[in-house]
């Protein structure tokens, strides 16, 4: 995505929705491109902006059974690297002469939601999300220098958005909004000035958040390397590492140096900072962004032109790297080697190697502790790597079948519980959740499982686990992802929460009595269904004949999980 990225600023003439979007729909009737689910749509004057698919449906039919429809509806993704960012869409939707309200939906993972900050109303997911796991999308996680979901929502709450804790509840907040001006407008406009200004203060939620913040090189991700693995992947591309210091050898001052992906600038970047400075690196030191035009809009240009200028950028970044970043170490020195007692090509091609590195292994994060090295008897220093800690994509494996060498040794290799790997294996995302949490969560999309976590504990209650079924979810998957989550000797109860996109109720509904019938499931079993085919998959449910307790209203269904969740039963 980051070539991808570099080529679509060389023009102007295309946009990007996504990557992992569903698209973006026109209700009045214009548009459509993607699949959005048509029945919950209708024209009317909400714009709403999402990276959830799955959340952007609830919205949708939340503002349709509010009498307000939509405008213009945007999934962005939750991708790392979206073409269009929140940002984007608000620049049109504020002046969409339509458009009377908007709603954003966000989550954990990037700064878009700072950097956009201008809508009425809007819900960010991943408040109860665990500490260093991707929740299902690829970009849900938080990277260096990066706002957790909370913070997220009080600083839209600083900027005097309306937050809501489920998106079901965004028509009747909108409503009683619109309601309050008696031009029907919620947003005011002068002859100078073209960004509008919200004029509606904030309704407090008492947002729960699962674990405090955390500093960014504790995280974990699917493919984490150990130190070990880190440093023997950078001494196969040539760059010096550390052994069992001999009693010849003395290790002198660290540093710090690490190559990440910038999201605000679509770009990877490299800091560095004197190893153990009690000052976060991610925060205080200068980011240098590497090998990728800046990102602004070109004349338009060939696809062929415009990958030899982004191939011809990146190799010219990479050759002249020693330059690019000659004092930062150490700002008073005019020549970084010459202070670090080494040579400057061997300072330059370290660095250039570890770069290698991020590039070849589709890294998302390499942080590398690097150690000035002098021997006794020898003059000058030698730079080694002492520590390592590299973060990949494991969607490049995923989608593309890259590092596959890596993700084996890795899954081989993994501590994940035998839950979250057989759930892998059927593209289930499960995660364990610490904690005493009693509920069993089964949700289809990533952003509406968060949000459903996030929900449950606003409501006091405690989920066990993160699940996704996934986007196009089958009654097969749905029967393992009831195994999967049984598996936990904690859940009291099951929560089942579908909002039917590409996902139909009817074959929820069909997985959910599979279940039953093959698994023997002996913990009660809250089921709310909505969406494509509701009706059928809720009439299926209500004939079945089995002890499931069937609710429309998410906040009903999650009252009734809790209630469940806290009657003790003896074990089975």
């Amino acid at each position: 995505m980051l070539r991808v990225q570099a080529i679509l600023r060389t023009q102007s003439a295309s946009r990007l929705v996504g990557a992992n979007s569903p698209g973006m729909i026109s209700s009045i009737g214009k548009c459509r491109i993607g699949f959005h689910p048509l029945p919950t749509f209708s024209p009317g004057c909400i714009g709403i902006v999402a990276k959830s698919g799955t959340l952007s449906y609830e919205t949708v039919a939340s503002t349709t059974r509010a009498g307000l429809g939509q405008t213009l509806v945007v999934g962005i993704g939750g991708d790392m690297l979206p073409g269009t960012d929140f940002v984007d869409v608000l620049r049109i939707l504020e002046h969409d002469e339509d458009t009377m309200g908007i709603i954003l939906i966000g989550e954990i993972g990037g700064k878009a939601e700072e950097d956009a900050a201008e809508p009425i109303m809007a819900l960010v997911a991943g408040m109860q999300a665990k500490s260093g796991r991707i929740m299902g999308h690829a970009g849900a996680f938080v990277g260096p220098a990066e706002m957790d979901a909370l913070a997220k929502a009080r600083a839209l709450e600083k900027a005097g958005v309306i937050l809501t804790d489920h998106p079901s509840k965004f028509g009747d907040h909108m409503r009683r909004l619109l309601g309050s001006n008696a031009d029907r407008t919620v947003t005011s406009r002068t002859k100078t000035q073209g960004v509008q200004r919200r004029a509606f203060h904030t309704d407090r939620i008492p947002f729960r958040s699962r674990l405090p913040s955390f500093k960014y090189s504790g995280q974990m991700r699917n493919l984490t390397l150990s130190s070990e693995h880190g440093l023997h992947l950078l001494s196969g591309h040539g760059v010096p590492v550390s052994s069992i210091a001999s009693k010849q050898t003395k290790l002198e001052t660290k540093y710090f140096m690490s190559i990440f992906v910038d999201r605000a600038n679509y770009q990877p970047c490299v800091i560095f900072s004197r190893a153990y400075d009690h000052r976060d690196p991610y925060v205080h030191e200068h980011r240098c962004l590497l090998g990728w035009p800046s990102r602004v809009n070109h004349d338009t240009k060939s696809l062929e032109s415009a990958t030899n200028l982004v191939e011809k950028h990146f190799n010219a970044q990479k050759a002249s790297l020693f330059a690019y970043i000659a004092g930062i170490i150490t700002p008073k020195a005019s020549n970084q080697a010459e202070d670090l007692n080494i040579s400057s090509d061997q300072y330059r091609s370290v660095v250039e190697r570890v770069l290698e590195v991020f590039y070849e292994t589709d890294a998302i994060l390499l942080e590398t502790t690097f150690s000035i090295q002098s021997e006794a008897g020898r003059d000058g220093s030698s730079i080694i790597a002492v520590d390592a800690h590299v973060v990949l994509d494991d969607a490049a494996y995923k989608s593309r079948g890259r590092q596959k060498d890596i993700y084996e040794r890795m899954m081989t290799n993994s501590t994940d519980d035998e839950a979250a790997l057989l759930a892998s294996k059927d593209g289930i995302t499960y995660i364990r959740l610490e904690g005493e949490g009693s509920i069993g969560s089964l949700v289809n999309g990533a952003g509406l499982a968060m949000n459903t976590n996030d929900a449950i504990a606003n409501l006091g209650g405690m989920c066990a686990n993160f699940l996704d079924t996934g986007g196009k979810a089958t009654s097969e998957t749905v029967k393992t992802s009831f195994n999967i989550v049984l598996k936990d000797a904690r859940v009291k109860v099951v929560f089942v929460n579908i909002f039917g996109g590409l996902t139909l109720c009817d074959m929820i509904a069909e997985g959910i009595m599979l279940a039953y019938k093959e698994l023997g499931i002996r913990v009660p079993v809250v089921v709310r269904l909505r969406g494509t085919n509701e009706e059928m998959g809720q009439k299926m449910i209500a004939e079945s004949g089995l002890p499931l307790y069937a609710f429309d209203d998410f906040e009903e269904a999650a009252e009734k999980a809790i209630e469940l969740s806290q009657i003790d039963r003896p074990q089975i």
